[in-house]
C-alpha cells in the first residue's frame, strides 16, 4: 500500500463519516453500536474499503427519508439484525479457529506416527 492508498483511503472514511453524522440522531446511536459489534465480531470484508457499513448507511439514508424510525429499519433486535448481515462472511475468529484446529491436527497425527 503507498501513501496515495493510505491518502485515498482517509478520504473514503471521512466522507463515510460525515453521511453517518448528517442521519438523524436515533440512526447514528445504533449505527455507532451497530461499528462497534462488528469491529469486535470481525468480519473480514470489513476492512475490505467501507462495503458493509457503507451498505449501511445506504439503509439508514433511505429508511430517515421515508420518515421511518431506525427500529423500524432494523428491527427491534439489533443484534440479529447485525448477525444476519454477516452471518456468510467469514470472521477473524474463523480465521484463527481454523489454524487451531489444523495446528490440532498436526499434533494427532504426529502421535498416531508415532504410535506405528
Amino acid at each position: 500500500m503507498n501513501i496515495r492508498d493510505i491518502i485515498e483511503g482517509k478520504k473514503e472514511w471521512r466522507a463515510h463519516v460525515a453521511r453517518v453524522k448528517a442521519l438523524p440522531q436515533d440512526y447514528q446511536i445504533v449505527y455507532k453500536e451497530m461499528q462497534k459489534y462488528f469491529f469486535k465480531v470481525g468480519p473480514v470484508e470489513l476492512t475490505e474499503g467501507t462495503g458493509l457499513l457503507s451498505g449501511i448507511v445506504d439503509l439508514f439514508e433511505e429508511g430517515a427519508a421515508s420518515g421511518k424510525g431506525v427500529l423500524e429499519v432494523t428491527g427491534r433486535d439489533v443484534a440479529a439484525f447485525c448477525d444476519d448481515l454477516i452471518k456468510d462472511s467469514k470472521t477473524y475468529a474463523d480465521i484463527y479457529q481454523e489454524s487451531v484446529d489444523q495446528a490440532n491436527n498436526k499434533t494427532i497425527r504426529k502421535g498416531a506416527d508415532k504410535k506405528k
